[in-house]
């Protein structure tokens, strides 16, 4: 699958998002920054998060309403958090445009109906379900109606729901599902990530798989990347002296631009399954075994393991013959140190 110009899968570098959240403190030329600074970082995408605080829950403080989890935003409702945190919608165009300009991908999660509908408008390229929607069946459905890929984070999913949404888009005839395994703890803790589920969650569901990472630093994408992860998203911020309701477990540019650098570097490491020498290593193998000579001989002399031996460097006759030599004579006088060859020796198959 696509999304923007980017292939998503196979031997394809991994899609690094960008996440900028509330990371704008409610400047508009903040997010502008971020996002040209997130192009500095090596990041392949910018994401966004499509709501309003009247979209995602109501103006209550009774304490249905009240975060109090041992959250960083305890004691705060849920509509001040939302009214804090999201992204004016008459941002999004000039975000998309800023993005454009940058060469980033640009979307987002839409969190209601009408924020697909809007982000339709816009033309992106691909939506984001975040974990807390994934129960929200008709959001993922409506969303994956527009034919779309779907990357679904599945930070506080149960199996049953994640098939659930992972049928749900299946069953509108869209097949371009990515699934983020996620820890939904801000910030999470290592002990919580389990990143062994990534390779399971591609088996299991026959999708593309990645990573939603609210650890600290870039340890967890990077170990996620050599476990199959074709995704990493992680949050990112300008600079965290700015503050917000993310800042905390965010990335600055210099970090982010390590969790690159180091994601790039593992996907180097990990290669492809080859058992072929690179050029540069097969001239190395003069380096290796072989047999030579190690005493002056003369003609007809037998081949002993006192006059030849396997030792480095590597131009003479492959050590597996060894044994097929031993008792053989010489054809011709053989100064020490000269590596053995087959016309060297009597009555030796040059099938050998």
């Amino acid at each position: 699958m696509k999304i923007g110009n980017k292939t998503i899968g196979g031997e394809n570098p991994c899609f690094i998002i960008a996440e900028l959240s509330a990371n704008h403190n409610g400047d508009l030329n903040v997010a502008i920054e971020t996002i040209r600074a997130a192009k500095k970082t090596g990041a392949d995408a910018i994401k966004l998060q499509t709501y309003t605080p009247d979209t995602l829950t109501i103006d209550c403080d009774n304490k249905h309403f009240k975060i109090a989890e041992g959250t960083l935003w305890d004691g705060k409702t849920l509509y001040e958090l939302y009214g804090e945190a999201y992204t004016p919608w008459e941002w999004h165009k000039k975000l998309f445009e800023v993005a454009e300009e940058e060469g980033l991908i640009c979307f987002s999660s839409p969190f209601d109906k009408t924020a697909v509908d809007f982000l339709e408008e816009l033309n992106v390229p691909a939506y984001k379900i975040a974990s807390f929607e994934i129960q929200d069946i008709p959001l993922i459905e409506y969303a994956a109606s527009k034919g779309k890929p779907i990357i679904i984070s599945t930070g506080i999913a149960e199996e049953e729901d994640i098939k659930l949404a992972v049928d749900t888009c299946r069953n509108v005839g869209n097949n371009d599902i990515i699934l983020l395994k996620c820890t939904s703890s801000y910030p999470a803790p290592l002990e919580l990530a389990n990143l062994n589920t990534i390779p399971d969650l591609k088996k299991r569901f026959n999708v593309e798989v990645g990573f939603s990472d609210h650890t600290y630093g870039a340890l967890a994408p990077t170990i996620a990347t050599t476990l199959g992860a074709k995704v990493i998203e992680k949050h990112f911020i300008m600079d965290k002296s700015i503050g917000g309701p993310d800042a905390d477990f965010s990335l600055d540019v210099n970090e982010f631009t390590d969790l690159v650098n180091k994601v790039r570097d593992t996907e180097k490491l990990l290669g492809k399954i080859s058992y072929q020498i690179s050029e540069k290593v097969n001239k190395n193998r003069k380096f290796a075994r072989s047999l030579f000579v190690i005493e002056n001989v003369k003609q007809g002399e037998i081949i002993t393991e006192n006059n030849v031996r396997s030792i480095r460097p590597g131009y003479g006759l492959h050590p597996k013959y060894f044994n097929d030599i031993l008792g053989k004579k010489f054809v011709k006088n053989v100064d020490r140190g000269e590596p053995l060859a087959l016309d060297m020796i009597e009555n030796l198959s040059k099938n050998l």
